[in-house]
């Protein structure tokens, strides 16, 4: 006899499996028995299903009920229910860890373009300027004083332009398009110091490809903050964020080391047209492993307009409300969160509320 659902209790499968034997089976009887049968069948399939066994049954719970001597398996519907339910939330979880993973994945694939484009960057940047002064003793027959000028006039600018880069990448440009953009002067300085240095060409050339590097070499403090910016503000990624900023470190001492002594010794060994051309394909090797990774990035922090209209902002609102009285609600004077948990100010990161200055003036 085949197997009968839970509906069908133990003594009407007995009884009907003796009416069986005799031939004295109801036909009604054996139909509603048999519909039982094949909907217990059917709920099981479904529940390989999940989610569509649940519409089904909550659909049209009428349809799902058959009786036997008044016996009704309104049990079993509902317990099946709650069973499809489950395994449809798991499912659902799954799913969401799914996403989850892929997303950290995609995160650290992100972070790894980062941290191997800063160790290029370096790299290229410190094999340019740790032998500069004797190119330009040897190739520019400059004195000891004016190449040593030179060179600390090249750096002081270089130690400038990074502001100008932090500018544009927080109140106009983001930091993805400022990283860009000076990544391709950068390509072009280093391009102009190479064809340069390999056709002699006039110094006045090889100081517009110098200085060309001096402000494509202003990205580091924008590329550590735009890889802040691929780690959310959770507990669980600060950490990740702490380690990013370790190995970012690492990988700009990896590449000053690197382009401080092997391109070094490869200019003195080859001459300057070697020397100065792997720098540049470097460059244009970071230029290409920054764009790869486009897909991967998260880009949080949007630019900000300029900061002098933010701050003229302030003070007008400070003055046109100097005679406003605090409400006695504290809670309306924090900061309004966007649909998306973040500032409502465009450009700005929403600041978290803390007690700590208030318990500083109470104890004061």
């Amino acid at each position: 006899m085949a197997r009968l659902g839970p509906g069908v209790e133990q003594g009407d499968q007995g009884r009907l499996a003796s009416e069986e034997a005799h031939g004295d089976v109801d036909p009604e009887e054996t139909d509603n028995l048999c519909g039982t049968e094949k909907v217990y069948e059917k709920v099981e399939r479904s529940c390989k299903g999940r989610s569509s066994t649940k519409r089904a049954l909550s659909a049209s719970p009428g349809q799902n009920q058959y009786n036997h001597k008044g016996h009704q398996i309104e049990l079993f519907r509902v317990q099946a229910m709650e069973a499809v339910e489950v395994e449809s939330k798991g499912s659902h979880g799954g799913d969401g860890d799914r996403r989850t993973s892929r997303n950290d994945r995609r995160s650290s694939w992100g972070c790894t373009l980062l941290l191997v484009n800063n160790c290029l960057q370096n790299t290229s940047y410190f094999g340019l300027s740790t032998n500069l002064v004797n190119y330009f003793q040897v190739e520019l027959h400059a004195g000891s004083k004016s190449a040593a000028n030179s060179v600390t006039n090249w750096m002081g600018t270089s130690s400038i332009t990074p502001l100008a880069a932090a500018l544009l990448a927080d109140s106009f440009l983001g930091r993805y398009w400022t990283i860009t953009l000076f990544l391709v002067i950068s390509v072009a300085g280093y391009g102009v110091v190479t064809a340069s240095a390999s056709a002699a060409l006039q110094s006045a050339v090889f100081y517009a490809g110098l200085y060309l590097v001096a402000l494509g070499s202003a990205l580091s403090p924008v590329m550590v903050s735009f890889g802040a910016d691929q780690f959310g503000d959770d507990e669980s990624e600060r950490g990740l964020q702490s380690s990013f900023f370790n190995w970012f470190y690492f990988s700009m001492n990896v590449g000053s080391l690197v382009g401080g002594t092997v391109l070094v010794w490869v200019q003195t060994a080859h001459g300057w047209r070697l020397g100065y051309g792997i720098p540049a394909l470097l460059s244009v090797l970071a230029v290409a492993l920054f764009m790869a990774g486009t897909g991967a990035y998260r880009r949080h922090q949007p630019p900000g307009g300029f900061p002098a209209t933010r701050i003229a902002q302030v003070v007008v609102a400070a003055v046109r409300k100097c005679n406003v009285e605090a409400p006695d609600d504290a809670a309306l004077l924090h900061e309004c969160d966007g649909d998306d948990g973040v500032s409502t100010i465009q450009g700005s990161r929403r600041l978290v509320h803390t007690d700590q200055f208030r318990s500083a003036l109470v104890a004061s």
